[in-house]
């Protein structure tokens, strides 16, 4: 059903019964890199091995950075009669190995599918605990075939926060920042934007040292980085929660917790991605500062808004694919409908209902039809991107297949990049990120232009 005229949803046609090659990763994944973002931290998946050494891989080939999941280690005996003492035993080795001070034990599918209760399996394990250094242990629900690795990034964010956000008797100064599944260079950014507004933060997860970190003589089973556990404690005495994330209002997120919990006030917006969503988040930072913008950031935007007049005529009237998590399709064609490219189709491997009403608002001055498709798969956009004269595509590294067979040049943003260097430094948020990237939407067109050219030319 369209929500307004120029956007166009459809079903996904019954061709197949099979998905191939997915538009998303699995739920847990997602649940493991946020828990990477807490202090003292460590993810650890209540299933197979086989889960474990597949989400370490798509981790580590995309922020270079060691990345350790423990499993409880299903056999088929574990399978037949449970894991609990599987559990349990595991629990106790990385405790004694790893000295966390929280554990995230997110299930998969083979511990949901038999009915495992994790929390249920806790009660006896955690009555047995002594001592003060014992780990805050947090059952995280996170089924592969229900949802996306974004849902296990939200989920394991409200786990976390219903486990330790604590009533005070007053609010405090500081105010929560959900910022989602963004990179380690956009958290250092909005780290330094909510400095120079002196607004006091907590930002959950920061996985900004922990997967992005500098080089060490030694190795850290679990290196230094991440959200205080006592800040997350403290998100509950906020003055305010801000989270990105159209696509997921309504949801049962952190935020969600902790105003029907904690009555904090609550702040969804789009990720700030270009001009318009970012004018949103700088609007309710100044209402939470009592300050106006900082000049620096004033300056960026006019920066920005320059090099929109000046790189205009090579990218109006361009068609682009978008695809990848829902809320970063929703910025990139915010961002992509502000330059004068039209993001003919929107696609994500996520459910949520939303990604088509979210692309119509932010997509609202343009006239062209725009595709969106839910719950998709790489060969069905490969399908679809032959009948729409695309001329480029924007997303992850798992669409380069589909770039290579239409010939057309891949901008990779978001997670995961696989096949080059910096995945994790890419800059997608502010004015600032949003001027990177119009750079290397408009140079990766000049780029294609002059190596498509018969006789080449070196003056644009």
């Amino acid at each position: 059903m369209s929500t307004t005229p120029h956007v166009v949803k459809k079903s996904r046609p019954p061709k197949y019964v099979a998905t191939r090659n997915a538009c998303k990763l699995c739920t847990p994944l997602g649940a493991c890199l946020a828990l990477r973002g807490i202090e003292g931290a460590l993810p650890f998946l209540h299933g197979s091995q086989g889960c474990a050494t597949y989400m370490r891989r798509y981790i580590i080939s995309h922020f270079k950075e060691p990345m350790d999941i423990a499993a409880s280690g299903f056999s088929e005996a574990s399978t037949i009669f449970g894991g609990e003492q599987n559990l349990h035993r595991g629990l106790q080795n990385v405790t004694s190995q790893y000295h966390p001070s929280l554990i995230g034990i997110a299930t998969t599918c083979l511990s949901e599918t038999i009915g495992e209760d994790v929390a249920q399996l806790l009660h006896p394990y955690e009555a047995a605990l002594e001592g003060a250094d014992a780990p805050v242990l947090v059952p995280i629900s996170t089924p592969s075939y229900c949802g996306t690795h974004i849902d296990g990034f939200h989920a394991a964010v409200r786990a976390v926060v219903e486990k330790l956000a604590t009533a005070a008797e007053s609010r405090g100064d500081h105010f929560n920042l959900f910022p989602g599944m963004v990179s380690a260079a956009d958290i250092r950014y909005l780290k330094e934007v909510a400095a120079d507004f002196s607004l006091e933060l907590v930002l959950l997860p920061d996985y900004s040292d922990t997967l992005d970190g500098p080089a060490l003589d030694q190795y850290h089973k679990i290196p230094e980085g991440g959200t205080p556990i006592a800040a997350i404690r403290s998100s509950a005495s906020a003055s305010a929660t801000v989270e990105f994330g159209r696509t997921i209002a309504g949801k049962a997120t952190a935020a969600a917790l902790l105003h029907e919990r904690f009555a904090v006030p609550s702040h969804r917006l789009g990720a700030p991605i270009g001009v318009r969503e970012t004018d949103a988040f700088f609007e309710v930072l100044e209402q939470l500062s009592g300050r106006s913008t900082p000049a620096k950031h004033r300056q960026e935007r006019g920066r920005l808004i320059d090099a929109y007049v000046d790189g205009h005529k090579y990218v109006s009237g361009k068609r682009a694919v978008v695809y990848g998590e829902e809320d970063l399709v929703v910025g990139l064609a915010a961002l992509l409908a502000e330059i004068g490219v039209v993001p003919v189709l929107c696609a994500s491997g996520g459910e949520s209902g939303s990604l088509a009403k979210s692309i119509a608002e932010v997509t609202a001055d343009l006239d062209e039809p725009i595709v969106v498709r839910e719950g998709t798969d790489f060969m069905s956009m490969a399908d679809e991107a032959k009948q729409l004269s695309v001329d480029f595509l924007i997303g992850n590294s798992k669409g380069y297949s589909v770039a290579r067979q239409l010939g057309i040049p891949l901008i990779r943003v978001g997670f995961p990049i696989h096949d080059r260097i910096g995945g994790q430094r890419i800059l997608h948020l502010g004015y600032r990120g949003a001027q990177q990237l119009f750079d290397r939407v408009v140079n990766t067109l000049i780029e294609f232009k002059q190596q498509s050219s018969p006789v080449g030319y070196s003056y644009m």
